[in-house]
């Protein structure tokens, strides 16, 4: 196990370096000018001897090989850079959106899970049944619709016509329902079909054919031994999509102005804030490869199979 955590560290040093490597190549060879982007978004007209002085201070006029290590070693010191669009250290930044995206990912998570087990299972259970079609139907349909436009809708039907939530969130528990709402129809919908399908194909195993042959109940076949076998795929599929979530929605944020990460990189990107984008993008790495990490290490402990070639190895 401590040899598994160490090698996956090594590997998220990789990655970090790799992923923001690329990124800062990308944003740099964009045609804006970050020196000028800094101060259209302060309303004010600069003239050329002010720019050039203010590309001199940011180190935009040294090589982008150059500007990247700079980076780099500032990062290994705590210290993101300052983000031209917000005008205070981007780690601060971060750290003030941070909270409203970790509620926002938490509730749709939590939303995510108590559905779609039931619903997968109960799907099983009832397989060509008129309730497991009917649901199957709903479960397509959540897949379909794509999620910008399922939140125009709601946010139309439920704050522009009934009033009953605010155009603008005012980061209440209130105005979370819809965000949660436009990410759990999706995610369920997904899931419930990926459980469904776990489940089945435990359920047509031998195992389970000579379990019911002993006589052992089916509750029990399906509670201790089918879902024992078939959670352990799904814990990998929603641990991708909760390491989605924690790096914030980008699009749902925006429209339901949710002041989460998502919403912030949103603000970054439309001003050529590099420090900004970086940092979000060192973020997601983070997310992304401490996710699998731990999604590796509930598989061990869940899996006896695995654990056991670890030992022989």
């Amino acid at each position: 196990m401590k040899k598994t955590i160490l090698n996956r560290i090594a590997q998220l040093f990789f990655v970090l370096l790799g992923v923001s490597f690329l990124t800062f190549i990308v944003a740099h060879s964009t045609p804006s000018d970050p020196a000028e982007m800094k101060y259209e978004v302060l309303g004010i007209i600069p003239s050329e001897e002010l720019l050039e002085q203010t590309r001199e201070e940011m180190g935009l006029n040294d090589p982008v090989f150059v500007q990247y290590c700079r980076w780099v070693k500032n990062v290994l010191n705590g210290n993101l850079g300052e983000s031209s669009k917000y005008g205070e250290p981007v780690l601060r930044q971060m750290m003030r959106k941070l909270p409203m995206t970790i509620k926002l990912a938490a509730v749709s998570g939590l939303v995510m899970i108590s559905l779609s087990f039931p619903l997968g299972i109960y799907t099983a259970v009832k397989q060509n049944k008129f309730s497991d079609y009917f649901i199957r139907f709903l479960s397509f349909m959540g897949m379909s619709l794509p999620n910008f436009w399922l939140a125009l809708i709601l946010m139309y039907i439920f704050s522009v016509k009934l009033g009953w939530f605010h155009v603008i969130s005012k980061d209440s528990f209130k105005d979370m329902i819809l965000p949660v709402v436009t990410l759990a129809i999706s995610l369920v919908s997904r899931y419930v079909r990926q459980v469904r399908a776990a489940i089945l194909e435990e359920l047509n195993s031998d195992y389970v054919m000579g379990a019911r042959a002993r006589g052992i109940p089916e509750r029990t076949i399906l509670f201790k031994h089918v879902m024992a076998n078939a959670i352990l795929p799904i814990i990998t599929l929603m641990g991708l999509s909760l390491g989605s979530l924690l790096g914030g929605t980008a699009v749902i944020e925006t429209i339901f102005s949710w002041r989460g990460i998502g919403d912030m990189v949103v603000q970054g990107i439309r001003v050529r804030d590099y420090h900004l984008i970086q940092g979000y993008v060192l973020w997601m790495a983070v997310i992304y490869v401490g996710v699998n990490l731990l999604v590796d290490m509930t598989q061990q402990f869940l899996d006896p199979q695995i654990r056991l070639k670890r030992r022989v190895d």
